[in-house]
């Protein structure tokens, strides 16, 4: 298995993951938060899109799926159009609601297409570029892409534990 089969299967898992914890809910069910400040499904799954869109993009120097593939103005939400939710307040994470399954799934099918398509064209030598200097030590791009992997899959992970609290 190559470094970018490894990179695919994980952001596959991540969309299949996702489609199952968001499959047969409502809208309701998707912005439902079970305490007072915390993470909705619907948010949860929105902001793990974000980050691999927004993440990916600039990594390999493409315009984001959300403005692109005009998913910022079908969603509606009140934020501009950089937001990925990183920090978010419990009063920002109560204002993604009234979205559908199906827009989250869209949404993420279209970066994760966008994500293997690029991922799948990587060599391992690739991944030793750094992406992202502000650290110390400075971020490779191998180490930006185990990040989005890692992160998102915690994400699921939470939306998984939020709809069995649904019942």
């Amino acid at each position: 298995m190559t470094p970018a089969e490894l990179l695919i299967d994980g952001f596959t898992r991540i969309q299949e993951g996702v489609h199952r914890v968001v499959d047969g809910l409502t809208p309701a069910q998707l912005a439902h938060q079970p305490a007072e400040g915390a993470n909705s499904i619907g948010w949860l799954v929105w902001h793990l899109t974000r980050v691999q869109d927004d993440h990916v993009a600039d990594a390999a120097g493409f315009d984001q799926v959300w403005t692109t593939g005009g998913f910022e103005g079908d969603f509606g939400l009140p934020f501009d159009q950089a937001e990925t939710g990183y920090g978010a307040t419990p009063q920002e994470v109560a204002q993604v609601r009234d979205l559908t399954a199906d827009q989250l799934t869209g949404y993420l099918d279209a970066v994760h297409a966008q994500t293997v398509g690029w991922v799948k064209g990587l060599a391992p030598e690739d991944l030793d570029r750094v992406v992202d200097e502000r650290w110390d030590p400075p971020v490779t791009l191998g180490v930006r892409l185990v990040s989005v992997v890692n992160d998102d899959q915690q994400h699921v992970g939470q939306a998984a534990y939020v709809r069995g609290l649904l019942g």
